[in-house]
């Protein structure tokens, strides 16, 4: 495999091309590498390859000669005027290490070993001309969510990631499959000798000789660590029936907990924008309480001021809590017991303010576009104030909260689809969706 890499610090990758696995497989003609400096193929007398951007800013902005005539040197095609947009090449890729590219993951790294020739495009300054990238097939490459001087470490990360897995490269094959992210979970703990130190013992299980043993300890070692550290991932892995066994086990960081909805049945806008009142609605009471349950929430809040809607709710509840509903159906009781009925919105909040000894920050939910960009949150945000103080979620019925719920909220989450032609979900499944968003596998 073969990486043209084109920068203007040349001497950046003399030495870590040279060190470990990397100048191995150099040296046994597995990987080679090549620098092409942008300021070689500059057309102005001073060598010059970079330039203010234009609508003004800080930085500077790597100029398109230089590097389109690198590329083309390179034997990357152009796209001729007018002419589509160029498809990426597998066989030759013609990489942009930027944060605004996908992820380099794994598996993106498995398929471009697939390459015989990768060329890595290393920006500086502020970045490279735009029409580079209309130009050529330029992929955007991302290795972190975070910002760095250049491309050029980013582009050690990637050759690292994708020649150590070219045949020959590590020597034990094995130990390309057996590592982070090849199965979809993070890497069990590694021992070796002494089999105690200090104090610690390597695993019994890694001792006795049982290859099968050994092999189920390191799989559920590897799924702990992934639920402990990166739940995010564990619904891309494939498990089997006796992993989920193991998995619902074990205790999770429960932060729903902290997490309270509320379905709003007043203050609410009718189709007019008028602020009123609708009724309950049987399903909505339901579904929402049996997600509120499944994703183990704090509490459900039906907001109703309207006395025979409230005694409508507590004869459904007595119902499936003391009727006949708790005899045939006993985790809809389960599911019910969340359901609480409240007059308005501040009970709610009194309430919860209660009973966790914090007042929650409440956060409205619509379909819309509600939120100024200071009260904006997304679901990971509401995550993260999950594990200091409690959240209640507000949920509008009708055609959405009126402007005195919203007056509450200190916060608004973004609509579900914002870009959607139709948006039209009832509140029970965008209920259900965002308390999978916002809660995942952390619940």
């Amino acid at each position: 495999m073969h990486f043209s890499l084109v920068s203007l610090f040349p001497e950046f990758f003399s030495s870590p091309m040279q060190q470990g696995l990397m100048g191995r497989a150099i040296e046994a003609g597995l990987v080679s590498y090549a620098v092409h400096n942008p300021r070689d193929f500059s057309t102005d007398k001073h060598n010059k390859v970079d330039d203010r951007p234009y609508g003004g800013g800080p930085g500077m902005v790597m100029l398109p000669q230089p590097l389109a005539d690198v590329l083309l040197h390179l034997g990357h095609p152009v796209r001729e005027a007018g002419a589509p947009r160029l498809l990426p090449n597998p066989a030759r890729p013609l990489v942009h290490p930027s944060p605004k590219g996908k992820p380099l993951t794994q598996a993106l790294a498995r398929k471009l070993t697939a390459a015989k020739d990768i060329t890595l495009v290393c920006g500086r300054y502020e970045g490279i001309d735009a029409r580079i990238e209309e130009l050529f097939a330029v992929e955007c490459v991302s290795v972190g969510d975070f910002v760095l001087n250049g491309g050029e470490a980013a582009a050690l990360c990637f050759m690292e990631s994708v020649a150590r897995l070219v045949p020959g490269y590590m020597g034990d094959e094995e130990s390309g499959t057996e590592e982070s992210f090849s199965s979809g979970l993070l890497e069990y703990p590694h021992y070796t000798k002494p089999a105690e130190f200090y104090g610690l013992a390597v695993p019994e299980v890694l001792r006795g000789g049982d290859h099968g043993k050994v092999a189920r300890w390191r799989r559920e070692r590897a799924m702990e660590t992934t639920l402990a550290v990166r739940p995010d991932i564990m619904g891309e892995a494939p498990l089997g029936a006796e992993d989920y066994a193991f998995l619902q086990e074990k205790p999770l960081q429960r932060i729903g907990k902290n997490l309270f909805c509320a379905l709003v049945h007043y203050p609410v806008l009718d189709k007019w924008k008028n602020s009123v009142a609708v009724s309950l609605t049987n399903l909505d009471i339901h579904d929402i309480s049996r997600s509120s349950c499944t994703f183990g929430l704090g509490g459900y809040y039906v907001v109703t001021p309207i006395q025979d809607q409230q005694r409508l709710l507590e004869s459904l509840l007595r119902h499936w809590h003391e009727g006949a509903g708790k005899q045939s159906n006993p985790h809809r009781d389960e599911a019910l017991s969340l359901v609480k009925g409240v007059a308005s919105l501040e009970e709610a909040i009194q309430d919860i303010t209660c009973q966790c000894g914090a007042a929650p920050l409440v956060v409205g939910s619509s379909a819309r576009a509600e939120a100024e960009s200071q009260k904006a949150i997304d679901f990971l945000g509401v995550r993260e104030v999950l594990e200091e103080r409690p959240v209640l979620l507000l949920l509008g019925t009708g055609h959405g909260l009126a402007p005195e719920a919203c007056g509450l909220c200190e916060k608004f989450l973004p609509p579900l689809r914002w870009h959607g032609r139709y948006n039209h979900l009832s509140v029970r499944a965008a209920a259900a969706i965002m308390m999978d968003r916002i809660l995942g596998d952390w619940c």
